[in-house]
């Protein structure tokens, strides 16, 4: 596979790279922002090596082209332009709706530190494993079968709990250098709000019980010490603020002065304001939200979980689901409470559902390139990866679209009667059951089962009653 080819044929059918204004990636598609969405002619991408499918969305054109070979695609392009139009600062009129317009700045900064995030979900899978009482024996874990693992599976536990202690770095970084504001300043935001010198956000509530809140006393007001560790709200919108503050010294402040006093008054402000204001009122507001969502899950039951699993594909066509980690992560900070995300497992019924659609595909049809197309999305769908899948045969084909949508609010349904959560973030598929409590493990399965053989039977069925779905291409 030519990898420069590709990238030269990405600039020419895209309008040149005149028309690019940036280009990034996620963990399957290059993302282009165009001059002129006018100018790229979706059929010349679509014929592209490597090119899964085409399309047009929040603003951006997007080329899936699948995990693994996006991100040679993405470096190939950088060193053909020299990443001179990757995220440009200039500044351009906004986009789509204020929705749209929302949801692109979440997933522009979230999706940069998802590889750290589903890291840190996965190896929480593999210590839940470790720790869990019936998986290998009866009332014993294997940490009390093999004493010896003590250590590694201490070890497992740090590295897992890493991404999410300190999230806020993270989110600081990205979020900074999304709002336009120096990044590094954003990640010194994220350790100044998980500080050990705070009182640890877990522990709360017990240091709370026991009067053991430490406070400073600054400028007649009494300021909690508290840190932030595991929240999203705050640290986002003290990003914006740290950044909005910086631009606005950097423009006021002479030039000789500029790298001495921007930074100490970008974090001293927005530090001072974090701890005294903003950062206390939005720590609450996050926990709201994510007990508004459990409850209304929760109130709903099974008729919720099926109907959210219904809409789980199409809400990811417009990329509003990368909106979804914010409320994950902020669910599981506080699983002592919420019980743990249901968001995940129902990602996982859209995901196998995606598989079984495509699965029948590869079955039913007569088209080769499509029949071998199916194949490989198939899989990758069931380990989580689902945009071949869905745009590339599913979406194309139109009806397993459908029967993949009907079979996620099945398995979805079937989740909420039995009330699956997830205790920790991974990749939604066959390898969700890292991320699910092991005693709702054959719950899951099942849930699993039911979506990917729904999916399959409702596209058979059409592909039965819809003769142009056999001769398709």
């Amino acid at each position: 596979m030519d990898l420069k080819k590709i990238a030269q044929e990405v600039v020419e059918h895209a309008g040149g790279q005149s028309n690019i204004h940036s280009v990034t990636h996620c963990a399957t598609r290059l993302r282009i922002e165009l001059n002129e969405e006018s100018k790229y002619d979706q059929k010349k991408l679509e014929e592209i090596e490597g090119v899964k499918g085409v399309f047009f969305t929040n603003g951006q054109l997007q080329l899936i082209f699948g995990s693994g070979l996006v991100q040679q695609v993405y470096g190939a392009y950088n060193e053909l332009t020299g990443g001179v139009s990757n995220n440009s600062t200039e500044k351009r009129a906004p986009k789509g709706n204020a929705a749209q317009r929302f949801v692109k700045m979440l997933s522009d900064i979230f999706v940069p530190i998802i590889p750290a995030i589903v890291a840190g979900g996965l190896l929480m899978g593999i210590n839940n494993i470790l720790t869990a009482k019936d998986i290998f024996e009866k009332g014993k874990t294997l940490l009390e079968i093999y004493p010896n693992i003590a250590s590694l599976a201490d070890l497992i536990n740090l590295l897992a709990n890493a991404p999410f202690v300190f999230l806020p770095v993270l989110i600081g970084f990205s979020a900074t250098k999304r709002f336009g504001g120096n990044p590094y300043l954003g990640a010194a935001l994220g350790m100044i709000m998980v500080h050990p010198q705070l009182v640890n956000a877990y522990t709360e509530v017990a240091a709370r019980a026991a009067g053991k809140i430490p406070v400073w006393e600054v400028f007649g007001l009494t300021i909690e010490q508290i840190g932030y560790q595991g929240t999203v709200l705050p640290i986002i919108v003290m990003s914006f603020v740290l950044a909005t503050i910086e631009k606005f010294l950097r423009r006021v402040t002479p030039i000789y002065l500029d790298n001495l006093t921007t930074p100490l008054l970008s974090i001293f402000i927005t530090g001072f304001l974090t701890f005294a204001v903003t950062g206390p009122l939005l720590r609450q507001a996050g926990i709201y939200l994510a007990d508004g969502l459990s409850w209304l899950y929760n109130s709903l039951g099974f008729v919720g979980a099926g109907i959210f699993g219904l809409f789980y594909a199409p809400i990811v066509i417009t990329g509003m689901h990368h909106s979804f980690i914010a409320i994950e992560t902020t669910l599981l900070a506080d699983i002592a409470n919420t019980g743990g995300s249901f968001i995940f497992p129902i990602a996982s019924m859209s995901n196998i559902a995606q598989a079984g659609a495509v699965f029948a595909v590869m079955v039913f049809i007569k088209d080769a390139k499509i029949k071998s197309l199916a194949s490989a999305s198939g899989v990758s769908a069931a380990l989580g990866i689902t945009e071949p899948a869905m745009f590339g045969v599913n979406l194309r084909l139109r009806y397993p679209f459908y029967g993949a949508i009907i079979g996620s609010a099945v398995g979805s349904a079937w989740l909420g009667f039995n009330k699956v959560l997830a205790s920790a973030l991974g990749a939604a598929g066959l390898p969700g059951f890292l991320s699910i409590p092991v005693q709702k493990w054959v719950s899951f399965g099942i849930g699993l089962a039911l979506s990917a053989g729904v999916a399959f039977l409702v596209t058979a069925y059409f592909f039965k009653t819809k003769k142009e779905l056999v001769d398709a291409k």
